[in-house]
């Protein structure tokens, strides 16, 4: 390659460069993780929405999927845990003009956030929130959770777990969420068009994102290397649009239910509050 085509090459923007912060990268997800893939399915989603990036916030809590924040050219909060729901509220009645999105994982959301969560749905407050579910605290060793299959070894479990989990699914609908949706990290372009009418939908929207956690989760349930572990996911999933978010739980070694369960129109929270003045 001559000197001057190399330098071509290497001046070339990236479509994405706008949106990731250059100096922070690479990130630090383990090999096989999903976070990457769907780090890039918001990115995408994101440009494609026409929302104003200077009228974008992004909202963290703790964990592996909360570093994502940190890559992110938005302005962000890295918040407490358990506590990015209150915040990303706090955020949108702050200046309603924002477009705040949660993005953080299924232990920092439905677990201690769970209250948080469920109240904000009732409320029909105006974010959007991305789930990543990889049903334990990967970042922290691999515990149990709310979302942890029962049978599936952690641990903290390592006979297994005797808990039943939480559909993430079920419980937004069940509290009142406007759009509600599920895919894996595998389905790139299904997810990315999912986040985009998540971005676009008015009221409590929720994407949850089955990822897998190859370090600690696919090791404990013996699930093989991480690429095994994609093709898991990837074989058993079964799309099934405006099914009953009931019928969406996750057992071990079972078919994992994907698709938009939730999609209507009802007043926001702020909406609420201009009618009553």
């Amino acid at each position: 390659m001559n000197e001057e085509l190399s330098n071509v090459l290497i001046s070339k923007e990236h479509p994405m460069d706008d949106y990731l912060r250059e100096d922070r990268l690479p990130h630090i997800w383990c090999s096989g993780c999903g976070l990457g893939t769907i780090l890039t399915s918001f990115v995408s989603a994101l440009q494609k929405s026409g929302l104003d990036r200077d009228k974008v916030a992004v909202v963290s809590g703790i964990g592996c999927t909360g570093r994502a924040a940190g890559y992110l050219y938005l302005d962000g909060f890295h918040t407490t845990h358990g506590r990015a729901i209150p915040f990303a509220t706090g955020l949108k009645l702050g200046n309603p003009e924002l477009k705040v999105v949660v993005i953080s994982g299924d232990g920092d959301l439905v677990a201690i956030g769970g209250n948080h969560f469920i109240h904000a749905a009732r409320r029909n407050m105006d974010i959007t929130v991305i789930c990543v579910n990889n049903f334990n605290y990967g970042m922290t060793s691999g515990q149990m959770g709310p979302t942890t299959p029962t049978g599936a070894r952690t641990s903290t479990s390592p006979y297994g777990n005797h808990e039943p989990p939480f559909s993430v699914p079920y419980l937004a609908a069940a509290s009142g969420a406007t759009y509600v949706a599920r895919w894996t990290s595998l389905h790139i372009r299904r997810l990315e068009d999912s986040i985009l009418e998540a971005l676009n939908k008015k009221g409590f929207s929720v994407v949850e994102i089955i990822s897998p956690c190859p370090t600690y989760y696919g090791k404990k349930n013996k699930m093989g290397s991480a690429l095994q572990q994609m093709k898991y996911y990837h074989e058993n999933s079964v799309i099934r649009h405006g099914s009953d978010p009931a019928e969406s739980g996750i057992d071990l070694g079972g078919e994992i239910v994907v698709g938009c369960f939730i999609n209507k129109d009802k007043p926001t929270f702020l909406d609420s509050q201009k009618r009553s003045v």
